[in-house]
């Protein structure tokens, strides 16, 4: 891994090692964005061996500084769902950028980590469908079982295919050979059946 490279990781786990919320993840109590960017780099590494330098970064920092701009400053529902996570893709990309451009990288390679954090061109493009696809299976490991406790089964079916839909075949591949309790993969079954 070049030093540059090990230096804007380093330094983006930094940012999200300040994050007040914990979670437990595989036995370890973590700062949560912290935890949560670890695991989406892992996932990206897993479905694209060869991984750009700007997509690993932006997988580290897509989330990065999140809990500065809670849930709760923006109206509820749908609407106030899509502002708030307007908002957070622009804070979270010139976090980043801010970053990148200290440890040297050229404005080319920021604007490239930028848009993948951003999500432009999800779905046309192959490295912004790779975090989309990660943060898809970081959701089904690790937050799925809690939010499936909180919904009824209709609605949590309802959200399995939602997020299987916006996931490459090669993850829902990976979704399917997860290790998950028996009532989560019945849900998972059923959605990807197409039952509700």
């Amino acid at each position: 891994m070049p030093d540059r490279l090990a230096r804007a990781l380093a330094a983006i786990d930094a940012a999200n090692a300040e994050d007040p919320n914990r979670i437990r993840v595989r036995g370890d109590e973590q700062p949560k964005e912290l935890a949560h960017a670890e695991m989406v780099t892992e996932w990206v590494r897993r479905l694209r061996p060869e991984a750009s330098e700007e997509l690993l970064l932006a997988a580290r920092a897509h989330h990065i500084r999140r809990w500065v701009i809670p849930r709760s400053s923006y109206p509820e529902g749908r609407a106030g769902y899509f502002a708030w996570r307007r908002k957070l893709h622009e804070v979270h990309a010139a976090e980043v950028g801010r970053i990148l451009e200290a440890e040297g990288y050229d404005a080319a390679a920021v604007t490239r980590v930028q848009q993948i954090v951003r999500k432009e061109n999800l779905a046309r493009d192959p490295e912004v469908q790779a975090l989309e696809d990660a943060l898809c299976l970081v959701f089904l490991e690790i937050q799925f079982h809690d939010v499936a406790a909180r919904l009824d089964r209709a609605k949590m079916v309802d959200v399995t295919r939602k997020t299987l839909r916006k996931m490459s075949p090669r993850a829902r591949e990976l979704a399917s050979a997860m290790e998950l309790g028996a009532e989560d993969r019945a849900i998972i079954e059923q959605a990807l059946e197409g039952k509700a």
